[in-house]
């Protein structure tokens, strides 16, 4: 997965079959499931993969049990089945993980218990195990904080969770590999429409400064958050149908929970869900759900929905976190699919996902979740055979298995893991130079042969590519981030050929952009 080679796939290729715009998890779902059906697919990111709402979520596939306590049962069912597909296709980079739920009413334990089974029931054969109810002192033991006034019980239940960057670099790997071209940096500035009709994109190269004309059979809007923009280049008079809702995460030391279970909050002081999940030795704390006017790739994190995770938090870690203990907070919007004009409340709105066809010809997939990434690009590419009257072909992602399916890998054990089968390219490198071996940070366990790695085989372009989503040190804790920036870039330019300038800029962007993710104590 070159970038000089999908460039000249972009230069060489006369008409494109499918071209799609963004390369988040949805694009990349796209892209792959129109290359395994032996389709020419394209896609065009205009910053880096997984850059926004794809690299910020709250790292769970899930089913989701709050939207069964809402009735949604369709997606639950929908949700529950691609979780399943996920685990088996990837298991270097899925695992099952192990949630408590504190039960604190007298009808707390019934009300979830059988909800928990229907949500068992639903998974079917794809399920991760069973939920049980469990009593005060083993509730109490597993969460040694938990408030224990009016504790009656808990209840235990299996979900996924996932390292969501690398899923969607590793998704990009796997469609290169049945001939997809994927390329990042690549902004699309125009709609070329002949006779009213989409026939194609115009494009410009951010780091070349080149234009590309690129014709093709049918184009795709996966932009997420952005979807609205792209619809408006199709037809300005377009109606907004995005709301976007602001979900923030914080991270702290796996001191605070040090179990193997996660802890899920079905009903917090103001009526959201809130989880602490293990993450790579560390412990992400979430999310918030609020509705934020205008997108952006950098959202604002507020103020007071940090006191309200960290306060809510305190009721059932070890130890009552400050912001003195935060290591790092991301913010992610999530693309909801309702109309500006829609009353309800962000965390009402349903996680369906949605494909819109324009009277052009444009088709915009909005909505969904990172668990539901496949079916949504399966009913993409449905609807593209049949507006590009693209030959019928049918959908294999269900089991295909992602590139570096590893049996063995134990998914979230280490960021190394996460490579799966190329663990071991990734380490050979090491051989190759003593500047290469050993590790680039030893308290993240990141290697400096996967800066190397990410460089030649990842396209990673920029030093928060390396440092955000290649490894994930910027979202585990900014200041060791900011410690290893220098070498990490320095290692970069010298594979990339850089001179002192470059890791100069580098590493001057990046320490602006890591001020984002840190919290005033």
């Amino acid at each position: 997965m070159k970038r000089e080679v999908m460039l000249n796939n972009l230069s060489n290729e006369k008409q494109w079959e499918i071209v799609i715009i963004g390369g988040g998890a949805t694009g990349l779902g796209t892209a792959l499931d129109a290359a395994t059906r032996g389709f020419k697919p394209l896609l065009l990111e205009q910053n880096d993969f997984a850059k926004g709402t794809s690299s910020r979520s709250t790292k769970l596939i899930h089913g989701g049990v709050r939207y069964l306590q809402q009735g949604d049962i369709s997606l639950v069912f929908e949700a529950l089945k691609e979780r399943g597909l996920m685990f088996q296709n990837a298991p270097h980079l899925v695992r099952n993980q192990s949630f408590v739920i504190p039960a604190y009413d007298w009808w707390d334990g019934p009300f979830y218990s059988v909800g928990l089974k229907v949500y068992d029931f639903m998974a079917g054969k794809l399920g991760l195990g069973p939920s049980r109810h469990i009593s005060k002192a083993e509730t109490i033991k597993a969460l040694p904080n938990v408030g224990k006034k009016g504790l009656k019980g808990g209840l235990i239940y299996h979900d996924g969770q996932f390292d969501d960057a690398r899923m969607a670099i590793s998704l990009a790997h796997t469609c290169v590999e049945y001939g997809g071209t994927v390329l990042n940096y690549i902004k699309v500035t125009e709609i070329i429409k002949e006779q009213g009709i989409v026939t194609g994109v115009v494009a410009i190269d951010q780091e070349k400064n080149k234009e590309y004309t690129i014709r093709a059979k049918v184009v795709v809007n996966a932009t997420g958050v952005f979807a609205d923009e792209i619809r408006k280049m199709d037809d300005p008079a377009s109606e907004r149908m995005i709301k976007h809702s602001l979900g923030i995460h914080l991270v702290i030391g796996k001191d605070f929970l040090p179990g193997h279970y996660a802890i899920m909050v079905p009903q917090t002081d103001d009526g959201r869900v809130m989880f602490a999940v293990p993450w790579y030795n560390k412990v992400v704390l979430g999310t918030t759900d609020s509705l934020v006017d205008q997108p952006s790739l950098e959202p604002k994190v507020q103020e007071e929905d940090i006191d309200f995770i960290l306060k809510t938090a305190g009721k059932y870690l070890i130890k009552q976190p400050t912001r003195k203990d935060v290591l790092s907070v991301f913010a992610g919007l999530r693309p909801l699919a309702a109309k500006q004009n829609e009353g309800k409340a962000t965390k009402e709105i349903s996680r369906h996902h949605k494909v819109l066809i324009s009277i052009s010809g444009l088709i915009t997939i909005i909505g969904g979740k990172w668990t539901t990434y496949r079916k949504m690009a399966e009913d993409v590419i449905e609807n593209a055979i049949l507006i590009g009257e693209l030959p019928e072909r049918k959908c294999i992602t269900h089991h295909l298995l992602i590139h570096g399916y590893n049996i063995n890998a134990e998914a979230g054990n280490s960021p190394i893991s996460a490579y799966g089968l190329d663990r071991i390219k990734v380490e050979s490198i090491e051989g190759e130079s003593k500047r290469y071996k050993g590790y680039l940070s030893e308290s993240l366990r990141i290697k400096k042969a996967q800066v190397v790695w990410a460089v030649r085989e990842e396209m990673g372009r920029t030093l928060e590519d390396i440092l955000a989503r290649r490894t994930r040190a910027l979202f585990l804790d900014v200041r060791e981030s900011l410690r290893i920036a220098p070498e990490a870039a320095a290692l970069m330019a010298e594979e990339g050929g850089f001179d002192e300038e470059w890791i100069r800029e580098q590493i001057l962007q990046y320490s602006e952009l890591a001020k984002r993710y840190t919290i005033n104590s």
